[in-house]
């Protein structure tokens, strides 16, 4: 009978025990988030016409969709420009194959204006919009003024888009909650396109007025696809004011900038540096390299509690067969394009030496090609603004010889591959000392960054330290050479990429930050192509001119203001040793330059230069990333990031460690009080 008693009463313990940790411990770790949103973002942006590799996005965004088919998909602009894609299709072999990707909406970039002047209002920016089968954004575009385009502005913020349609915003329903979605795009179009009568509205009313209409419509997630720049011109407007001026804005899905976050950043602090709900910035980079993934959680107000993403290579998926089949006609017709003849001629070789096979090198010596490179560059900006003086070109991003004979167009394109945007920046003559003396740190070693120049002359001794090489810097004005003075302001033309800080140019970072780069609206190859037919009349044959010498440590000859060399055409003088390679952490990325977007064609992939044990070293996945552009080098990707790469704040709504300590601390308690009692009273029983 007493057996049976002690046997009840610690079944009834133990029954009292389960229900005590059953209170005490939690069913999770993680927060209740029952309430909470989940919402899938794809991005692109920037494709300028690198129709190549849209069948492996299709693929990449059939994959993500097979695990969210909900997810939404933007486009976030300049479509147009870039390679014979565009020169011949004019956006239409572009938009065959964004037709299969069910795009949600697009917004215009800069580059969508290219056209205007020429066609005296925007006639194929019409035709490609009547053809999309997604709708446009764009609260700050006025288009009334364009015979094209008039018609297809509704300034409305609709719950039912009609594809090939211009709106201010619009509303998606997703999963059973309504998301507000509107466009801007860049004010600097004005400047640095062609939109004739299209007019920029300012892109912070117009964010606000945008907010303020969803907000009416009792909508509280709220997307902003901007063409404005992740940290552009802060003249003009970028994202991260945007996020920091504007309230109420969620995400803000990115271009212009070319920016490659490879996380989602997030600013979390209004203009005044008071806390605010967080907004998330995202970016994709260029050349549809890349889809951009994100993955937003918002609270039951609409506040974002958590955000992770990623940039998906598009290059390792596999092509979509449909959609290469679809752009397989567009293909053939290009890849006969670029064995037309341009119209003009080279009189002789313009080699791209390099160490391995040459006295002189495109990364350490002044060339022939680079000087017609940079002068091309210089010319052609000249005519958009007569007060440019200088041209610069960095060596690693000249990647191919012209042979002797008629120039063809796929040779324009292999010596500048990578369709770049040429670029304007303000700097004193402190500051070109200083990228200089960057430049020429390593002679006689190559260098991917060493810089060709046009418009300028100086002079540098390889035998002295680093930092404290350049001896003399002159800028041609009218013909005659001048002195450049430390503390007078020049403007200097080069690509976006150097422009940004690529190859670890601190003084370009610097300026680009401050907003003193200014896109001219152009493309690279295509300046060096009209340059040769237009300004030269086809007849090319460039010299070296004395505009870079190494002394060597010899004493040289005071040269007199405007005074020419003595022995034009003359190569620098050279080691008889092959230098040896620099083993500094900093170079070891430093041929990345500009080598790893995609080229404008597949012909080009194999450049001549590209196999030596220089392109190769240190290069960290050369498909796929700057090594030394603007993920690493540049500070546009780090330092706003309040998240660590790859992670997000709260994501999957997990509890931190000091909330499961408590949750921790109370089960062992707990479990100790219980405990002691069922002893204690178990004593008491038994000698009962």
């Amino acid at each position: 009978m007493r057996g049976r008693k002690q046997a009840a009463f610690l079944a009834s313990i133990f029954s009292t025990l389960a229900l005590s940790v059953s209170i005490i411990l939690p069913t999770s770790t993680k927060a209740e988030s029952a309430e909470n949103y989940s919402l899938t973002i794809m991005h692109m942006n920037d494709t300028h016409a690198h129709a190549d590799l849209l069948p492996n996005m299709v693929t990449a965004i059939k994959e993500v969709r097979a695990e969210d088919p909900n997810a939404l998909l933007f486009n976030a602009g300049d479509v147009f420009s870039g390679t014979l894609y565009f020169n011949q299709f004019k956006g239409q072999a572009d938009l065959a194959l964004l037709n299969m990707m069910n795009i949600d909406a697009m917004v215009f970039g800069n580059h969508e204006f290219d056209l205007g002047s020429g066609e005296n209002g925007q006639k194929s920016l019409s035709e490609f919009a009547a053809k999309a089968n997604f709708p446009f954004l764009s609260a700050n575009v006025d288009f009334s003024g364009d015979a094209y385009m008039a018609s297809k502005q509704n300034n409305t913020y609709t719950e039912t888009p009609e594809d090939g349609i211009v709106y201010n915003g619009m509303v998606k329903e997703v999963n059973g909650e309504k998301v507000g979605i509107f466009g801007l795009t860049t004010e600097d179009t004005a400047n640095i396109s062609s939109p004739v009568n299209v007019k920029f509205q300012n892109y912070i009313e117009k964010a606000n007025e945008a907010v303020a209409a969803f907000e009416d419509m009792g909508i509280n997630k709220i997307i902003a696809v901007t063409h404005i720049g992740y940290d552009s011109n802060p003249e003009t407007g970028n994202d991260l004011l945007l996020a920091k001026y504007v309230d109420g804005i969620d995400v803000i899905v990115g271009g212009h900038s070319h920016t490659q976050l490879t996380a989602p950043v997030v600013v979390d602090q209004d203009e005044t540096g008071a806390a605010k709900d967080k907004t998330v910035i995202v970016q994709a980079y260029q050349y549809s390299q890349n889809l951009g993934e994100l993955k937003v959680d918002f609270d039951e107000n609409g506040v974002v509690v958590g955000q992770t993403g990623q940039l998906i290579d598009v290059a390792s998926k596999a092509a979509d067969s449909e959609a290469a089949a679809v752009l397989a006609p567009y293909k053939s017709e290009i890849d006969s394009l670029t064995n037309q003849e341009t119209g003009a001629t080279a009189k002789k070789v313009l080699t791209n030496p390099r160490l391995t096979d040459s006295a002189v090198s495109v990364r350490s010596n002044e060339t022939e090609l680079g000087n017609l490179v940079t002068d091309a560059m210089l010319a052609k900006t000249k005519e958009r603004n007569e007060n440019v003086v200088i041209a610069m070109q960095n060596g690693g991003g000249i990647r191919a010889a012209i042979d002797e004979g008629p120039i063809t167009t796929g040779e324009v394109i292999a010596v500048l591959p990578f369709g770049n945007d040429p670029a304007v920046v303000q700097l004193t003559g402190d500051e070109i000392k200083q990228i200089l003396e960057y430049s020429v740190r390593l002679a006689p070693a190559e260098s991917g960054g060493f810089l060709h120049v046009a418009g300028m002359k100086f002079t540098y001794d390889s035998t002295k330290e680093a930092g404290s090489r350049v001896l003399t810097m002159q800028v041609k004005v009218n013909d005659q050479y001048e002195d450049i003075k430390a503390d007078q302001t020049y403007l200097v033309t080069t690509n976006n990429f150097t422009a940004k800080g690529g190859d670890g140019y601190e003084v370009f970072a610097k300026a680009y930050q401050e907003g003193r780069v200014q896109d001219i609206g152009a493309i690279d190859w295509e300046q060096l192509r009209d340059y040769m037919v237009q300004d030269l009349n086809g007849d090319v044959n460039p010299q070296i001119e004395g505009r870079i010498i190494d002394t060597l440590g010899k004493e040289q000859e005071p040269e007199t203001p405007g005074q020419e060399p003595e022995t034009p055409g003359e190569e620098p003088e050279t080691p008889s040793e092959e230098p040896e390679t620099p083993v500094t952490d900093d170079e070891n990325n430093q041929d990345n330059d500009n080598g790893t977007e995609t080229p404008v064609t597949d012909d080009n992939n194999n450049n001549s230069d590209d196999n030596t044990s220089d392109d190769n070293a240190g290069a960290v996945d050369d498909n796929k990333d700057n090594g030394s552009s603007d993920t690493d080098k540049n500070p546009q990707n780090q330092g706003s990031n309040t998240d660590k790469p790859g992670t997000s704040n709260n994501a999957g709504n997990t509890l931190p460690n000091t909330a499961t300590n408590m949750y921790t601390m109370i089960l062992v308690g707990g479990l100790l009080l219980v405990s002691g009692i069922v002893v204690m009273i178990y004593r008491k029983v038994k000698h009962a």
